[in-house]
C-alpha cells in the first residue's frame, strides 16, 4: 500500500496535436505501451458524488486499485496492489479485496459493499522527463469511443503550471476544459445509456 499527492494538468488534444507532440520529442512506437482502466462505483454513482474515483490498473502482468480523493492541491491516491485472482473476482463477482482503501471508502459513509465494475478504458500511452516533470501522452479508447489527451504531472503547482502553459504556447495548442478519464468514461456510460 502506498500513498501520494498527484499534481497534474491536462489538455484535450486533437489527433493531429497528439501526432505532432509525438514526431517533435522522437516518440516511436517502441516508446507507447498500453494499460487499462477498470472502473467501479456504486449503482447511484456514490464516489463520484464524493469527487473521488476507484480503479484498478492493469499493466503488463501488474494489478493496481487505486483511490483518487480531492486534496486542496491535486488528488490523495491510495494504492493497494492485487492479485489476478483478486481482480477477476472484482469485475466478475463484485468482490474487492479488503485493506486501506476499503477503510477510506467506508469512512466516507459509502457502502464498500454495493460497489461494482462499470468497464474498461485502453489507453496507448507515451512517458517523457520534461521540465523537472513527467509529460504524459495518452490515447484512450473505450465505449466506442476514442481521445487523445496531454497530462503533465508534477511535484509543484505553480512551477508545473507555468511550464504547462509554455509547452501549450510551443505547439501552438489551446487550452481546453479537461475532464479526467474517470469522468470522461461515465459520461460516454451516460450517453450511450440514454440513446439505448
Amino acid at each position: 500500500m502506498s500513498q501520494n499527492i498527484e499534481i497534474e494538468f491536462k489538455n484535450m488534444l486533437t489527433k493531429a496535436e497528439y501526432e505532432r507532440i509525438l514526431l517533435s520529442f522522437n516518440i516511436g512506437e517502441k516508446h507507447i505501451f498500453t494499460q487499462e482502466n477498470l472502473y467501479f462505483d456504486t449503482p447511484d454513482f456514490a464516489l463520484k458524488k464524493a469527487d473521488s474515483a476507484l480503479r484498478i490498473r492493469k499493466k503488463g502482468t501488474d494489478y493496481v486499485m487505486t483511490l483518487k480523493q480531492p486534496r486542496e492541491i491535486g488528488l490523495l491516491e491510495t494504492n493497494q496492489k492485487l492479485t489476478y485472482e483478486e481482480t477477476t473476482a472484482a469485475i466478475n463477482e463484485g468482490r474487492l479485496p479488503g485493506g486501506q482503501i476499503k477503510q477510506l471508502i467506508q469512512d466516507n459513509n459509502i457502502p464498500f459493499a454495493k460497489i461494482e465494475y462499470f468497464g474498461s478504458l485502453m489507453t496507448n500511452r507515451a512517458e517523457i522527463s520534461y521540465d523537472n516533470g513527467l509529460l504524459v501522452l495518452d490515447h484512450s479508447i473505450y465505449l466506442e469511443h476514442e481521445d487523445y489527451e496531454m497530462e503533465y504531472e508534477v511535484g509543484d503547482y505553480q512551477e508545473g503550471l507555468k511550464s504547462f502553459h509554455a509547452l501549450l504556447a510551443r505547439f501552438k495548442i489551446p487550452e481546453r476544459q479537461t475532464q479526467n478519464k474517470v469522468r470522461r468514461f461515465y459520461n460516454q456510460k451516460y450517453k450511450q445509456t440514454k440513446t439505448k
